[in-house]
């Protein structure tokens, strides 16, 4: 009975990506960037999948000084396309590409993903606090000048109001496009924290 299980459980745990001509036609890949950054994925991710956790555990990896774990919530469930819990290959390249290839356009979209939080298509206040506290927390408590909820709620009151061109309380995909477009500080800002992978 016990080999049973355990057979099954063999079975069901691989995932087998779509075919790599797919992936390049979907990505700004090449079809041997593909086949590297494949390999590298099943060694980390033996099973073709990750769930949040390990891509947690991953994240952590690049962000020692701090606690990344609250902004890798937030990058994972934008990437989670299908939001089944765990990110295929697919979903992976998917969002690689757009951060690290995409045009302008592009990366302001993900970003916008990013801090709509809910997926209702508008940002509002408590979202953007919520990503700039966890960019926060992400880059330590030690960095210079140093970080405290009053600077991130200051942060966000600055380029809340800023975008909120009309006033209404949220920010809609077009104001955040249309604000990020025109100034060059929330460009630089942006780009500093949300091409971070």
């Amino acid at each position: 009975m016990d080999n049973d299980i355990e057979d099954l459980e063999m079975q069901v745990v691989r995932y087998k990506p779509e075919g790599l001509d797919t992936l390049c036609k979907n990505t700004k890949f090449t079809r041997k960037e593909l086949q590297i950054m494949y390999r590298g994925f099943k060694q980390e991710c033996p099973t073709g999948i990750v769930n949040e956790e390990t891509f947690k555990e991953i994240y952590a990896q690049f962000f020692p000084q701090g606690d990344a774990s609250a902004y890798a919530h937030y990058v994972f469930n934008t990437f989670d396309h299908d939001h089944n819990g765990s990110i295929s290959f697919e979903e992976f390249v998917m969002g690689l590409s757009v951060l690290s290839r995409g045009t302008f356009q592009e990366r302001l979209q993900w970003a916008f993903s990013l801090y709509d939080v809910n997926g209702d298509g508008v940002i509002t206040k408590e979202e953007m606090l919520d990503i700039v506290t966890a960019i926060y927390e992400m880059m330590g408590r030690y960095t210079e000048p140093s970080i405290d909820d009053t600077t991130a709620r200051e942060h966000v009151e600055r380029v809340f109001q800023k975008m909120d061109t009309n006033r209404d309380g949220v920010i809609s995909v077009e104001e955040f496009m249309d604000t990020c477009r025109r100034d060059e500080n929330i460009t630089r800002g942006m780009s500093i924290f949300d091409t971070v992978l």
